[in-house]
């Protein structure tokens, strides 16, 4: 027995008719019809207008004649046929087109993630979201880097912090790695994230009034870095090198649990020294 590759146009056929007889008219806010239906669902025509397509269209989708709808088109469907963002995610991978980000950025720390940053203690953690806001921190993590509770909000901003706060400038041992790498996710955020204002600004800011931001940001990097080393020249208790590691929950896509663990023996004395002050 022999297991075949997925038939992408078959698949985005079925699954279509399926969601469609799924659905009711008093689901999409349709009157009720007077007239029996035969079938279970939707009627083609009710997707149709729903999606703003025509019946032939949705006919040859659920036929699998070989179309492939355009990203708007799938986005329409998706609306249309009230998918959840998992379905919808599904259908954009069927029809091989890339979906915009459905939900807003988080702005708020998902309560289960933020006690999850506690319960990381002793470890270092903080919780950030694609534009590098920090939404949620342990004390670790403060004793390490800032008192984020004596910032403003504003600031709370993890690339902010590196380039525009005086005690940050001078912290990262090879500042010019930390901050390349800082550049390449937040081109790679931006392109992802088109409609997303803040970042836009956030971006305008440091390339009007940081030279570095400005110079490394017109070389076009982009890389999402989830693991890696670095050195910390923290003024208390000296150099601190943390393997650091960034994981996406599934159920918050948008938010970033940031954890550091210390490198070495010497810096894991040094992390001790310092969260026991």
């Amino acid at each position: 027995m022999t297991t075949r590759t997925v038939d992408t146009t078959q698949e985005l056929a079925a699954f279509l008719r399926t969601r469609r007889e799924r659905l009711a008219p008093h689901d999409v806010g349709l009157p009720p019809r007077r007239q029996a239906r035969r079938t279970p669902g939707l009627r083609r025509e009710e997707v149709a207008e729903l999606a703003g397509v025509s019946v032939d269209y949705i006919v040859r989708l659920e036929q699998a004649r070989g179309l492939r709808p355009s990203a708007a088109v799938v986005e329409a469907l998706a609306r249309a046929l009230r998918l959840a963002p998992d379905e919808r995610a599904y259908l954009f991978g069927l029809a091989q087109q890339r979906p915009r980000h459905a939900g807003k950025p988080a702005t708020m720390a998902a309560p289960p993630l933020a006690r999850l940053v506690t319960d990381l203690s002793p470890l270092p953690a903080m919780l950030m979201n694609h534009r590098y806001d920090i939404l949620a921190w342990n004390s670790e993590m403060a004793r390490l880097l800032l008192d984020f509770d004596a910032l403003p909000p504003s600031q709370r901003n993890a690339m902010w912090l590196c380039l525009m706060h005086p005690e940050m400038r001078e912290f990262y041992v090879d500042r010019e790695h930390a901050v390349r790498e800082g550049i390449a996710h937040l081109r790679a955020a931006w392109a992802a994230h088109p409609e997303d204002q803040a970042l836009t600004d956030l971006i305008t800011e440091f390339t009007t009034h940081d030279e570095e931001f400005a110079r490394l940001w017109a070389e076009r990097d982009v890389k999402v870095n989830g693991r890696g080393r670095k050195v910390l020249r923290h003024p208390e208790v000296g150099a601190i090198a943390v393997h650091f590691e960034v994981l996406m929950p599934l159920q918050d896509p948008d938010q970033r649990l940031m954890i550091y663990r210390p490198a070495d023996d010497e810096s894991q004395a040094a992390l001790d020294r310092l969260c026991t002050r």
